[in-house]
């Protein structure tokens, strides 16, 4: 099965191309069909992982992918899975 993976380690200060980065790898999930995001915000103060599962509850992105997957094992990292 192929994953996409999206590190915002570099970008986790710029609003901005935060929401850029999610928005073009949820479009590249959907045109690929591609059933998995790997999204790494990183462990931190939880503050940027927040932000992404805000983001991905929005209603306009919450209807292109199945369901989100918070990994029990490592806290910095998020899983989008998609049904095509």
């Amino acid at each position: 099965m192929a994953k996409l993976v999206l590190d915002l380690h570099e970008i986790y200060n710029r609003g901005a191309a935060i929401e850029t980065e999610l928005n073009r790898i949820i479009s590249e999930a959907v045109k690929k069909r591609i059933e998995l995001i790997e999204i790494i915000p990183g462990k931190g103060s939880g503050a940027l992982k927040k932000h992404v599962l805000k983001f991905l509850t929005q209603p306009g992105i919450k209807q292109q992918y199945h369901r989100i997957e918070k990994d029990d094992k490592n806290f910095g990292r998020i899983f989008v899975h998609f049904r095509f």
